[in-house]
């Protein structure tokens, strides 16, 4: 539970490489993630070169720190692997935040940045990386060793008043 507690969104990020290794790490804790029917629709694109992270960086409005982190994953949803189509967010949701969380455990800081179901976003980094019509974007996930001040810390959420036993 201490990664879920601690994870935050972190924008800010030292120049420090993340390490192959961990990276690995991250994709392995992406690849664990439940799916609907097993049918794991997710490939990735692990992006550390500083131009293509730039053009990331452009995706939205919202995206800017991209162009500083030290890595980027962009997650895509394999339509051709879809036996539950309905599904595919769901499934893409649960390896965006597996991520997430296996960041927090490496010390890494990362962030997430929607993409799906906007169609300029989705087209902008189907342009990027000339993505084949069965390749659908969900998310960019921007990763790096947090710089001072922006750390992942510990914050409790948890409010009583939302949860609610048998009715509301």
């Amino acid at each position: 539970m201490e990664a879920i507690f601690n994870r935050r969104s972190v924008r800010k990020y030292t120049n420090q490489a993340v390490e192959e290794e961990k990276i690995i790490k991250l994709l392995r804790a992406a690849m664990q993630a439940p799916s609907a029917g097993n049918q794991q629709p997710w490939e990735f694109i692990v992006v550390q070169k500083k131009d293509t992270l730039k053009e990331l960086s452009v995706t939205s409005p919202f995206a800017k720190f991209v162009e500083d982190a030290a890595i980027a994953i962009v997650l895509l949803s394999n339509e051709e692997r879809l036996k539950y189509p309905e599904n595919w967010q769901q499934d893409m949701g649960a390896a965006a935040e597996n991520i997430l969380i296996e960041a927090t455990d490496l010390g890494l800081g990362a962030v997430w940045l929607g993409v799906a179901p906007f169609e300029e976003r989705e087209n902008h980094i189907e342009d990027i990386f000339q993505l084949n019509e069965n390749l659908k974007p969900y998310c960019v996930i921007a990763l790096g060793y947090p710089m001072e001040g922006s750390e992942n810390k510990f914050i409790d959420r948890y409010d009583e008043k939302r949860v609610h036993f048998e009715k509301i």
